[in-house]
């Protein structure tokens, strides 16, 4: 049987740090999306459900000026029950909040550098976003499966 080839690396800093966050996420039981939309004006690098039913949000930084320009990531806060920062290892960490969990990451994989604090989502709000993730995740992998499909439905 051949053996798989491995996937390209990104060419944009954040998705390479994202590659190896989710690599990460994966060797760790999560079901792991990139680039996910929880409400309009938002878009978060990785969200993930774990095992047990967390969602986790990542949010990955390239540089110093990439993370002081980011406006929006405390809005990510109500969607997720733990939020994680993903940087490479030059990455002044000192710059990000204490109260957030770390990532240090390549693209090829990463390492839990501190665990993020436990916030638990209301009920309402986790069956919201557990069914948007797997309502994008579905639509994904269809469009993967018969990209016609869905030039047809558009």
């Amino acid at each position: 049987m051949d053996q798989p080839t491995d996937s390209p690396i990104p060419s944009m800093p954040g998705q390479r740090l994202a590659r190896g966050v989710t690599r990460h996420l994966i060797a760790l039981g999560h079901a792991p999306l990139a680039e996910f939309v929880p409400a309009p004006g938002l878009r978060v690098d990785v969200v993930s459900v774990t095992p047990r039913g967390e969602i986790w949000i990542v949010e990955c930084k390239s540089c110093r000026a990439d993370f002081t320009a980011d406006r929006k990531w405390q809005g990510y806060l109500d969607f997720c029950d733990r939020f994680f920062w993903a940087t490479d290892g030059d990455f002044p960490s000192g710059l990000l909040p204490e109260d957030s969990g770390l990532f240090v990451a390549d693209p090829y994989g990463a390492e839990l550098a501190r665990m993020a604090p436990l916030a638990r989502l209301a009920a309402a709000r986790r069956a919201r976003v557990l069914r948007d993730i797997a309502r994008v995740a579905a639509c994904r992998l269809a469009r993967i499966a018969d990209p016609a499909a869905f030039i047809e439905a558009a």
